[in-house]
């Protein structure tokens, strides 16, 4: 039996979830060098950027998904500071759940501006 696209799209929300999670779960820096200042910040963007996208879809593109994909990106940020906090080597920053929420705000601003151009 087939799955629905709702039912796909959910799962890659979930799946998604997860993968931040297992990287949140590394002791430690994920990446162990540093190219630039802050590059972590650029990994919280496109990684809630791309949850973000993944929360827009699975809501299918309703009036309230963009606000309801960064408020939910935004809640699922906290949750995984407050894991991070748990981790050997790593620590909650609020930098990084505004890393995180600007990432999921922007992918709201691309879809929206997609679908503005496509018109």
């Amino acid at each position: 039996m087939a799955m629905d696209w709702k039912t796909r799209a959910w799962l890659a929300v979930g799946a998604w979830a997860a993968v931040i999670f297992a990287l949140s779960s590394q002791p430690g820096p994920v990446v162990p060098f540093e190219l630039f200042p802050h590059q972590d910040k650029l990994g919280h963007f496109i990684q809630y950027f791309v949850l973000g996208a993944l929360l827009h879809r699975a809501m299918g593109g309703a009036r309230c998904a963009a606000i309801l994909a960064v408020l939910i990106a935004a809640a699922y940020g906290v949750t995984d500071e407050f894991h991070q906090s748990f981790v050997p080597d790593r620590v909650a920053s609020v930098a990084d759940l505004c890393a995180d929420t600007l990432g999921a705000a922007f992918a709201q601003i691309v879809i929206i501006a997609g679908r503005v151009v496509a018109r």
